[in-house]
C-alpha cells in the first residue's frame, strides 16, 4: 500500500508542477519526495493539498515536514567551509537514489594489510574520515575511489595516504590522501543541526564484506543510545564488516553519523557515531595528532618459526643437573624483590601483530 501511495504522489507531483504556478508550501514526504501546493486542511491524521485540478489527502504518518516554498526556491546549497576542514550546507530533501548519485563518489574504500573498511571525503584537499579500528596498528594504507565518468564508474586506487589524527576512544581517524593533479574529490557535508529524531529515515553507503558502493536504507531506531560512556545513533540500517567508517546520511544528504558497529546476535541492531563527536575531533585534531614513533604506530612483526623440540631449550637447563629454580653463585641475580626466574618471550599474532612482550614467570 505504501509503495502504491508513493508512486501515485510522484505522478501527481510531476503533472502538477508542469501546469501550476510556483505558489504554496512544500510538503516533504518521508521517502524523500516533495509536493509544492497550497494546503487546504491540516490535522493530526492527514494533510490536504490543492493540486489545482484535484485535491490530495496525504496521511500524516508519511509527512516528514512542511515548510514555505521559499526555502526550496532558494535552492543554492549555501555551503559553509570551516577552518577545521569540514563543510556544512543547506540542502533540500531528495530521494535516496538522487543523493546516492550525488554523494556516492565521496565514499571510499580504506584498505590495509590487516583488513578494510569505508571512509568519506570532507575536504577537497583529500582529507577523509574513517574509524580508528579500521586503521589501528597499521601504517601502510590505500584508498580506492570510484570516479563517475559519464554513466560509468572508474575505480582508482591511491597508496599515498597519511594518518593525520586518531582518537581511539571515539573510534575516529582523520586521513589525508595525496591526490593526483587535476582530481578534486566529491566531498560530503556534515549536518550542522543536531535535530535527528527517532523514526527519521537514514541511509548508509559503504563496502560491506568488500562489496563496494553498497547502499542500505533504514530509520533511526534511537537517536541517543548510551554505550560505554558515549551516546550512539541506533539504526536498523544494515551495517556489516566493511561498512565501518562510512557515512550515515539523512534525506538531505548531510552526514549525521559515522557507522562503526553492530550486534551480530541481533537483527537490525546497528550503531553510528553522532556527527557532533566528529566536530569535536576535527576542531581538536592537533590534540589527537598521529605519532608515528608510538609503539602502536603500526609496525608489523613476523611470527617466529615453531619449535620442533618440546623440551625446554638448552640455555634454560642448569649445568650438573641443577634445577633452574635453585640459584647459583655464578648466575645473574634476580632483581630485588623477585625470585630467580625464567624469562620467556611471547609473540602474539591476532589480526594485527603486536611487539614482543617480556613476561617474568616465577
Amino acid at each position: 500500500m505504501l509503495h502504491r501511495f508513493t508512486f501515485g504522489v510522484c505522478a501527481l507531483t510531476i503533472v502538477w508542477a508542469a501546469s501550476s504556478p510556483a505558489v504554496g508550501e512544500v510538503v516533504v514526504l518521508r521517502d524523500g519526495q516533495t509536493i509544492t501546493a497550497k494546503i487546504l486542511d491540516e490535522s493530526a491524521q492527514r494533510v490536504v493539498v490543492d493540486l489545482g485540478f484535484d485535491v490530495l489527502a496525504i496521511p500524516r504518518r508519511h509527512v516528514l515536514e512542511i515548510r514555505p516554498e521559499e526555502a526550496t526556491a532558494a535552492a543554492p546549497d549555501d555551503v559553509q567551509t570551516t577552518e577545521h576542514l569540514y563543510s556544512t550546507a543547506k540542502l533540500p530533501p531528495q530521494s535516496v537514489k538522487q543523493l546516492t548519485e550525488r554523494f556516492g563518489e565521496g565514499v571510499v574504500l580504506v584498505s590495509s594489510p590487516g583488513g578494510q573498511g569505508s571512509g568519506f571525503f570532507i575536504s577537497k584537499q583529500g582529507h577523509l574520515i574513517t574509524n580508528f579500528h579500521v586503521i589501528e596498528n597499521e601504517r601502510k594504507l590505500a584508498v580506492a575511489v570510484f570516479r563517475k565518468i559519464g554513466d560509468e564508474f572508474k575505480r582508482e586506487k591511491f597508496e599515498e595516504v597519511d594518518i593525520v589524527a586518531t582518537n581511539p576512544f571515539l573510534d575516529l581517524a582523520l586521513l589525508k590522501v595525496d591526490l593526483p593533479e587535476g582530481y578534486t574529490p566529491v566531498i560530503t557535508y556534515l549536518a550542522a543541526r543536531d535535530d535527528l529524531r527517532d523514526g527519521e529515515p537514514v541511509f548508509a553507503i559503504g563496502n560491506p564484506l568488500g562489496l563496494e558502493r553498497s547502499v542500505a536504507q533504514g530509520i533511526v531506531s534511537r537517536r541517543n543510545r548510551a554505550f560505554e560512556g558515549l551516546a550512539y545513533i541506533q539504526t536498523d540500517t544494515q551495517i556489516n564488516p566493511g561498512n565501518s567508517g562510512g557515512p550515515l546520511f539523512n534525506l538531505r544528504g548531510e552526514v549525521v553519523g559515522v557507522t562503526n558497529m553492530g550486534i551480530p546476535a541481533g537483527e537490525g541492531l546497528n550503531f553510528a557515531i553522532p556527527v557532533r563527536y566528529v566536530f569535536d575531533f576535527l576542531c581538536n585534531r592537533d590534540a589527537f595528532a598521529y605519532n608515528s614513533e608510538s609503539s602502536e604506530a603500526g609496525y608489523r612483526y613476523l611470527q617466529p618459526a615453531p619449535r620442533l623440540k618440546k623440551e625446554p631449550p638448552s640455555f634454560l637447563k642448569a649445568p650438573n643437573d641443577v634445577s633452574p629454580e635453585e640459584p647459583r653463585a655464578s648466575t645473574c641475580a634476580a632483581p630485588r624483590g623477585l625470585k630467580s626466574a625464567a624469562l620467556r618471550v611471547m609473540f602474539q599474532l591476532p589480526n594485527h601483530v603486536t611487539a614482543p612482550t617480556m613476561v617474568i614467570e616465577d
